[in-house]
């Protein structure tokens, strides 16, 4: 079974093909990092003009590297919730357009839970649920208990700012270039993760949500204290600041993974979205999971950022359970 998938929730414009839910004909992504460079983050409009241009040149070339037709299709998926509503619109039309032309099924697939499929598409079967799944993102920060492919529970999320934005707005404090998060850990590597003792935000005892306005707040009024006393930082300086705030976030990520293991007994750890390219926390995480009795799964980078890819191989699995969608289905923010 051939699905195309279609991915426009934020940034990328992305069109994928994958067959029977596992196998990866093509994952065309279309980056805007280079429009929004000049703003230091996301615009709305501007992603939403970019998506309505290169959506259909990006369904063509998927087409084209899975060397088939728009008409051996049997099926288009589509992430539809969550993200930018405009953005999501610009997908959800393209899909239900062809939907209609092809006659055949719609998929509406989660974006997250999409993050969490792209494991999968990594490990196949090997990938056993139910697991615990960290995605961590620019826009989101949650932890599930996943008991199968499309059936994720919630147990806790962000509050405030998630630690992709975080790492961000810490990149742009710091001086650094966009996107922040590569930044911050491209410079931490040759900094002293211990130099500065930022807060670990754990919330109240027991909280498997996520916070980290606080510790964003926390680097500012560091930085701008050694601002006063030396005037202008050193590279060293700004690479110790960078090392400490990217432990202090690992530490938390890490430690709440831990905690959901310990309440809910799973197969593995899935670790997901863009947050997830970080070799800290992958490392750390495979660290704390030695003496435990699960597997740590997760995707290479081309797979951890927004892809087509993922909405796909999920969408065959909604297909399975015969989670089709109408026509009529609306995309939520």
């Amino acid at each position: 079974m051939l699905i195309l998938g279609i991915e426009t929730t934020c940034d990328e414009t992305s069109a994928a093909v994958v067959e029977d839910g596992l196998i990866l004909r093509s994952n065309i992504v279309s980056t805007q990092e280079r429009l929004h460079l000049r703003f230091g983050g996301v615009v709305p409009e501007i992603a939403c003009r970019a998506h309505v241009e290169a959506v259909l040149p990006a369904v063509d070339r998927a087409l084209e590297d899975a060397r088939i037709i728009l008409r051996e299709i049997d099926a288009i998926a589509v992430a539809t919730t969550p993200g930018l509503i405009g953005a999501l619109l610009i997908g959800l039309t393209s899909a239900k357009t062809l939907a209609w032309l092809l006659k055949v099924p719609l998929l509406a697939v989660n974006h997250l839970h999409a993050h969490i499929f792209a494991s999968k598409l990594e490990f196949g079967h090997s990938l056993q649920f139910p697991t615990i799944s960290l995605l961590v993102s620019g826009g989101h920060t949650s932890l599930y208990l996943s008991q199968s492919e499309t059936q994720h529970l919630l147990l806790g999320a962000t509050l405030d700012d998630a630690v992709g934005e975080a790492f961000d707005k810490v990149a742009k404090l710091l001086g650094l270039a966009y996107p922040g998060g590569p930044e911050i850990e491209r410079i931490a590597q040759e900094g002293d993760p211990t130099a500065v003792p930022f807060p670990r935000p754990y919330l109240e005892p027991g909280s498997l949500d996520f916070s980290f306005s606080g510790l964003k707040t926390a680097v500012l009024y560091h930085y701008q204290g050694l601002q006063k006393i030396k005037g202008r930082l050193s590279k060293k300086e700004i690479a110790d600041i960078a090392a400490s705030f990217q432990e202090a976030v690992v530490d938390v990520l890490v430690n709440k993974t831990l905690l959901a293991l310990e309440r809910h007994p799973v197969k593995g750890v899935v670790l997901g979205g863009g947050v997830a390219c970080n070799s800290r926390l992958r490392n750390r995480l495979a660290q704390a999971l030695e003496n435990v009795p699960v597997r740590l799964y997760y995707p290479p980078p081309v797979l951890c950022t927004d892809n087509a890819a993922m909405v796909a191989g999920l969408g065959y699995y909604e297909y399975l359970e015969k989670n089709l969608a109408s026509l009529e289905v609306e995309a939520v923010a």
